[in-house]
């Protein structure tokens, strides 16, 4: 009883508190999301999706409490173990699974239930980096050592892309803010930051004045100050050369990797009028919805735009249109809040871990779910493209709500124990 009694004491009470409020938050909206004012139905309806949502609830809290029964030393030591496993399961998906929606990324478990290991390679990818980092120093900028974190990291995005998700690949790219807090040398966050720049800039810039742009620009700059850097000449030749490359190797990837649909939601992301009726209706309903609430909404339960199925997904990636619709610019406001509560919270547990393989976890908790919140409402209000990744907490699913709880409550319970760690 002594140790159950110091372990509850040393329990982050806070973040619970906030994943429980949130959870409750997203149980109500997908009951909002799916009520029909002519049939109305119970939110425990297990017919419904809120219904169901409380079943994966339910199941969530059965994860939390064998999370922390479980000796909070294994998720470093098998972290390994947990991430090929994953891996393997990824593979087994992508060879055995039946195509659903366009992809092959769900595992049919019955008629009811479906899971998609994309979404628990996320805390296995999570827990192995942060057992890989534990035992390195980036600091030491040992390019050997880096390329292996990449590969680990880059693993399961592949195979996902190969599911045909390219919205749940796109998440491990969060990954990077984590290794940056570690010590990564920061050229590769400004390289990102330039190629996402780019990326952006091709798309408003047809690629051949672009690049004679930059030849312009680049030729200016040497002519001016040639006697003042000609000792790095090639240097800056490399980088001209280099971004060349990325301006022309943008457009190739728009062109002939992505697939139509992919190709159309960049279009509509660049001009949301282009075909308001037909790829751009999923953005333009959904601001509409969120617009229609004004400043504090039209009520629960009495959002229209939710009611007459305008917005569809609604339950699912587009859940933050109720919330706007029905609670408004200040429940809207709210929610943003819980989310950037939450990230702040999980950010100050990760600080005070004792071990850089807790530490690192944290961060990369933090990373992943900061990613989902930013695209999941840029996309709802057409500042990123509709690439189809749930909103933590809130959105409806089982894979999801399981696989951001493990998240979580992986890295509570060690830091329920941190003061028994001694640290590597």
């Amino acid at each position: 009883m002594r140790t159950t009694y110091k372990l509850t004491n040393n329990i982050d009470w806070i973040t619970i508190g906030l994943y429980g409020l949130m959870v409750t938050l997203g149980w109500m909206n997908i009951y909002a999301a799916v009520y029909n004012p002519e049939d109305v139905t119970s939110i425990f309806d297990f017919t419904l999706n809120s219904g169901k949502q409380l079943m994966w609830i339910g199941t969530s809290i059965i994860i939390i409490v064998v999370l922390f029964v479980i000796d909070y030393k294994a998720y470093d030591s098998l972290a390994y173990a947990i991430y090929w496993f994953f891996i393997l399961l990824l593979l087994g998906t992508l060879a055995f699974a039946s195509e659903i929606k366009g992809s092959r990324s769900w595992l049919v478990i019955t008629d009811t239930m479906r899971l998609q290991p994309a979404e628990f390679a996320k805390f296995a990818t999570a827990l192995a980096v942060s057992r890989f980092m534990s035992s390195i120093n980036l600091r030491q900028q040992n390019w050997k050592d880096q390329a292996k974190l990449m590969g680990l990291a880059l693993l399961p995005p592949i195979i996902i892309i190969l599911q045909n998700e390219t919205g749940s690949a796109l998440v491990f790219g969060a990954f990077i803010l984590a290794f940056f807090r570690e010590g990564m040398s920061p050229l590769i966050l400004i390289i990102g930051a330039v190629g996402v720049f780019l990326f952006v800039l091709t798309l408003l810039v047809p690629p051949l004045y672009l690049a004679l742009a930059v030849t312009v620009l680049m030729g200016a700059y040497l002519w001016f100050n040639y006697h003042r850097i000609r000792r790095y000449l090639f240097n800056y030749i490399g980088v001209w050369v280099a971004v060349l490359v990325m301006v022309f190797s943008v457009t190739y990837f728009i062109d002939n990797v992505l697939q139509e649909h992919q190709q159309n939601r960049i279009k509509v992301l660049v001009d949301p009028e282009i075909d308001p009726l037909g790829v751009g209706w999923n953005v333009t309903q959904s601001k509409i919805a969120i617009g229609s609430g004004g400043f504090l909404g039209k009520g629960f339960l009495e959002g229209t735009q939710t009611k007459f199925d305008f917005v569809p997904e609604q339950s699912t990636d587009f859940i933050f249109c109720t919330v706007g619709e029905e609670h408004g610019w200040l429940g809207s406001l709210v929610i943003i809040g819980l989310f950037i509560g939450l990230l702040l919270r999980i950010i100050h547990v990760a600080e005070r871990q004792r071990s850089v393989f807790g530490r690192t976890y944290g961060y990369c908790v933090a990373s992943i779910i900061f990613f989902h919140f930013l695209i999941n409402i840029g996309m709802t209000i057409g500042l990123a493209p509709v690439v189809g990744i749930p909103l933590p907490f809130f959105s409806y699913g089982g894979s999801s709500l399981w696989s951001f709880t493990i998240l979580l409550f992986i890295l509570l319970a060690i830091d329920a124990h941190r003061k028994l760690d001694l640290g590597r």
